[in-house]
C-alpha cells in the first residue's frame, strides 16, 4: 500500500468529502484504506440495483445507526440523485459522515445531482504523484506507461490492464458517454487528441485531421473533460492585464501512460524528441 498524500486529509477533516477522480486511481483504495464503518459500492450489480429500486433505502439504513459512523458510497454518479438523501441525512442528523467517490462528473450533471454546497468539501485524485512513489520512482517508466497505481506497480500484467483499459473504458464506455453515432468519428478523434496531448488546441486542424464537425470534435472534449480523462490547462494571464499570453489552452490527458496505449506507444521505445514532449505533460 502506497501513502497517498490525501489521506491525511481524510483522516483529519471533520466533513463528509466528494473524491473525484478517473477509473483506476485508487479512490476505492483510498477509501477503504481510512477503516470506514461500513462501504456500499455501486459497481457491484446487486447493490446498484437494489438501491436504484428503492430510493428510501439508503435512508432508513443510516438512521437506524445509532453511534457516529464513517460511511463510504463508492462510484456514487451510478445513482445520483442518492446525493440529496446524503443532504437530508446531514442536514437532519449530521452524526454521521461519509466519503463519496465518483468517476464522472458527466453523469452528475446529467442527473441533475445535487452536489451539497456547504455540506462537503469537494476532492480530485490523481494518479501516483513523484512524492507519493518515492524510492519506487522512475522517470523512464513513467514516461512511457503512466502512473496509475494497479498498472505501475502490476510488473507482470501491468502493460495488459493497461491496453485493457484504453479498449474498453475509453474507446467503449466513453463512446456511450459521447452519444457518438459514428464509431469511425470517435474512434479517430481519440487517436488524434491523444497525439495533441500537451499542444496548443486547434480545433479546426483536429477536425480536418478526424475528418469530423469542429463543434463534434469540441463536444468529444467535453465528454473527456467531464469523465475527468483530460483537463484543459488555460494559457498564463498576467494579473495586470486582461488579456491572456495566448488564446488558446492546452488540452492533457490525465495519464501519459493511457495518452501512450491509445497512439501504440507504451511497449515502444521512446525517442528523445517523444521524451522531451512527455516530460513537459508529466511535469
Amino acid at each position: 500500500m502506497i501513502d497517498r498524500s490525501a489521506i491525511s486529509f481524510l483522516k483529519k477533516s471533520s466533513k463528509s468529502i466528494l473524491l473525484l477522480g478517473p477509473r483506476q486511481v485508487g479512490k476505492s483504495t483510498l477509501a477503504r484504506s481510512i477503516s470506514p464503518d461500513r462501504i456500499i459500492n455501486f459497481m457491484q450489480e446487486e447493490v446498484f440495483l437494489r438501491y436504484s429500486k428503492d430510493p428510501g433505502l439508503l435512508t432508513r439504513e443510516i438512521e437506524a445507526i445509532a453511534d457516529p459512523k464513517l460511511i463510504v458510497l463508492d462510484e456514487v454518479q451510478r445513482i445520483s440523485s442518492l446525493l440529496n438523501s446524503v443532504q437530508a441525512l446531514l442536514d437532519n442528523n449530521p452524526r454521521h459522515r461519509f466519503i463519496l467517490t465518483g468517476s464522472s462528473a458527466r453523469k452528475l450533471k446529467r442527473g441533475q445531482a445535487n452536489l451539497l454546497p456547504g455540506r462537503i468539501i469537494l476532492q480530485y485524485l490523481d494518479p501516483l504523484s513523484f512524492w507519493e512513489m518515492g524510492s519506487l520512482f522512475n522517470l523512464e517508466k513513467v514516461l512511457q506507461i503512466g502512473s496509475l497505481p494497479g498498472i505501475y506497480l502490476d510488473e507482470k500484467e501491468g502493460l495488459d490492464v493497461l491496453e485493457t483499459y484504453t479498449t474498453v473504458y475509453l474507446r467503449e464506455e466513453i463512446q456511450a458517454e459521447a452519444v457518438a453515432k459514428n464509431i469511425g468519428q470517435y474512434a479517430r478523434f481519440l487517436d488524434v487528441a491523444a497525439s495533441a496531448s500537451g499542444e496548443w488546441m486547434n480545433y479546426s486542424k483536429i477536425a480536418s485531421d478526424c475528418e469530423i464537425p469542429k463543434e463534434t470534435v469540441r463536444r468529444f472534449f467535453t465528454v473527456l473533460e467531464d469523465t475527468l480523462l483530460a483537463f484543459r490547462m488555460p494559457s498564463f494571464k498576467p494579473h495586470y492585464s486582461k488579456r491572456r499570453v495566448s488564446q488558446r489552452d492546452r488540452f492533457l490527458f490525465f495519464d501519459i501512460g493511457v495518452r501512450n496505449a491509445l497512439l501504440g506507444l507504451h511497449r515502444s521505445v521512446l525517442s528523445p524528441t517523444e521524451k522531451g514532449k512527455l516530460f513537459e505533460h508529466w511535469l
